[in-house]
């Protein structure tokens, strides 16, 4: 799989994460969740363009948006284990891990 369908895929999996806290807790959208929807945020905005970027370039142009999606997860994953939801906190380290991979690939 190239490094734009991981990305494309890695986009869609944040925000299909979030989609699923929200409707679990749609009026209680605490800091952890808007966490989220910033990470998902972040990368939606290259979602669709991620494949014209030329090769030489991905590694300039994803390396911040991931970074910053990554620190917007983390917070989130902080936030949940203070609150003692250890399962939730488990689930957005998964998500961390696929921009950890993604990054060590670029």
């Amino acid at each position: 799989m190239s490094i734009s369908d991981r990305y494309r895929q890695l986009a869609s999996d944040i925000q299909a994460y979030y989609e699923e806290m929200k409707d679990v807790a749609p009026s209680d959208e605490g800091a952890e969740l808007r966490m989220i929807g910033k990470a998902a945020l972040e990368l939606k905005e290259l979602q669709d363009s991620v494949g014209e970027i030329p090769r030489i370039r991905l590694e300039s142009q994803l390396t911040p948006v991931l970074l910053k999606a990554h620190s917007h997860l983390d917070r989130a994953r902080l936030l949940l284990d203070e609150q003692g939801d250890e399962d939730r906190a488990a689930e957005v380290w998964e998500l961390e891990q696929k921009i950890y991979r993604l990054l060590n690939d670029l």
